[in-house]
């Protein structure tokens, strides 16, 4: 490849950085004016420094922590699933499919039960989350034995895991259904109800966290060439995705302790970053976390406007359409049209 061409591939990441940047500030826009208690020219009134009381509350108080933790989730768990995916050499790796986001799930909701966290209480759900989602991630690692560097091998423990692991949740939702009504939003995603104290819990350990797994691309990029590769390069493997699955983890649990398990985020959200990125995960990597955010943020977005929509048409007040809703459904459809083409090429 000549300079000249190294140069224009420069460039285009550059602009594609960019327009991923314009997108996650325009999809926060579309956050901050979809809800119902105060409108778009409200919301703009109230960040020019006027507006009552009662709007400045909703948005400075209410919108504007709820879109910043929206979008913040979505950078860790895009973020997450590339490092997954580029550790463990499996493009179906993600969150939910490798026991780390129902271990964190089922860390929230244990502690939840026994009376040791809630889900007004952000901090505690930070810790019951990050153990039982290390837990999930260190009985696929007991599992997988050898088998660790092994894809297909680690995908059907991931999915093994991640099975017991919701097995378990439903059995604690069983023992004590009446303490854990509210955890239901951990079980499908949701940003209702997010703050300030959530955004001041969530953003430093997405940046700490983030910052790291960012560091690893250049070992991430020779374990996804294999390990006798990697090995052969100096890389010791072993310490090298034990890293990666601690950032992967650390991020998903965040993620998962603020908004609950958003379906298919970590999923789908690398080929995506992957498709605009390609293989440089110097690149890839920030662009993860930044099509994750878009991603979230627009599902926030959709989710109040569909609310509001809903709201009218069945005339109540109290309806909410959760983010992780949006995020499942519009997954699990786009997974089954990859699935299909490559049925289709093959």
């Amino acid at each position: 490849m000549t300079v000249v061409a190294v140069r224009r591939s420069r460039h285009g990441l550059l602009w594609r950085g960019v327009l991923l940047a314009l997108l996650v500030v325009a999809v926060a826009g579309a956050g901050l004016v979809a809800g119902r208690a105060v409108s778009g020219g409200g919301v703009w009134e109230v960040l020019r420094g006027g507006g009552d009381g009662t709007a400045r509350h909703v948005v400075l108080n209410l919108r504007v922590p709820r879109v910043l933790v929206a979008l913040a989730a979505g950078a860790s768990l895009g973020l997450a699933g590339a490092v997954l995916q580029s550790a463990l050499r499996n493009p179906l790796a993600g969150p939910e499919v490798t026991g780390v986001t129902p271990g964190a799930v089922l860390g929230a909701v244990t502690a939840t039960g026994l009376g040791l966290a809630g889900w007004q209480s952000p901090a505690a759900v930070v810790t019951a989350a990050c153990l039982g989602g290390f837990a999930g991630a260190g009985l696929l690692w007991l599992l997988a034995g050898r088998d660790r560097g092994d894809p297909a091998q680690t995908a059907v423990h991931g999915v093994l895991v991640s099975a017991v692991l919701s097995g378990l949740t439903a059995m604690v939702l069983l023992v004590a259904p009446g303490e854990l009504g509210s955890v239901v939003q951990w079980l499908v995603g949701s940003t209702e109800g997010r703050v300030w104290t959530h955004w001041q819990l969530l953003w430093p350990w997405a940046a700490a966290w983030g910052l790291a797994a960012c560091a690893l691309a250049a070992p991430l990029t020779l374990l996804r060439c294999g390990d006798e590769q990697a090995a052969a390069a100096g890389l010791r493997t072993g310490r090298a995705r034990l890293a990666a699955l601690a950032c992967a983890v650390a991020l998903t649990a965040g993620a998962v302790s603020a908004v609950g398990a958003l379906g298919f985020v970590g999923l789908l959200v690398p080929h995506l970053a992957f498709a605009l990125f390609g293989a440089d995960l110097r690149a890839a990597l920030p662009g993860a976390a930044l099509v994750g955010a878009a991603v979230v943020g627009g599902a926030d977005a959709a989710a109040q406007w569909l609310s509001r929509v809903l709201a009218a048409g069945l005339d109540t007040d109290r309806l909410s359409v959760p983010a992780g809703a949006l995020t499942t459904c519009v997954g699990a459809a786009l997974l089954l049209l990859v699935a299909r083409r490559r049925k289709e090429e093959g």
